[in-house]
């Protein structure tokens, strides 16, 4: 799949389609006019944006994803430990605990990841 990148205000918008879909592109405007102030023509040309990058499609009047929010930050989440840290996890999560005590509960739910992936 294509590395597909998202502003804020796109991330936005997907959000907002992510928490609504499947959702009529008229129902789509009137929420983007209440909680982005965006016009109608602003509504659909990010659409058709999103739509052309594979994230969302617009069909009969209905928008709804094509890939998952959470497939979504999983792509977003392992490109940035590949160009941050040459791909190591290892490495992302030292980074990421110098800065941030893990909680008991934390690294239990790391332990187990770690332990099911093992498993497969």
């Amino acid at each position: 799949m294509e590395d597909i990148r998202l502003g804020v205000v796109e991330s936005k918008f997907a959000d907002l389609i992510w928490e609504q879909e499947p959702i009529p592109s008229g129902e789509l405007v009137k929420l983007c006019e209440k909680e982005l102030s965006w016009k109608k023509p602003t509504t659909y040309t990010v659409l058709r944006k999103l739509c052309e990058k594979g994230i969302f499609k617009n069909e009969n009047g209905v928008v709804y994803s094509l890939i998952s929010r959470q497939e979504f930050y999983a792509m977003q989440s392992e490109r940035f430990v590949e160009e941050t840290f040459d791909g190591s996890l290892p490495a992302f999560v030292a980074a990421f605990t110098k800065r941030k005590q893990l909680s008991k509960q934390e690294v239990e739910e790391l332990r187990r990841l770690i332990d099911t992936y093992g498993e497969e």
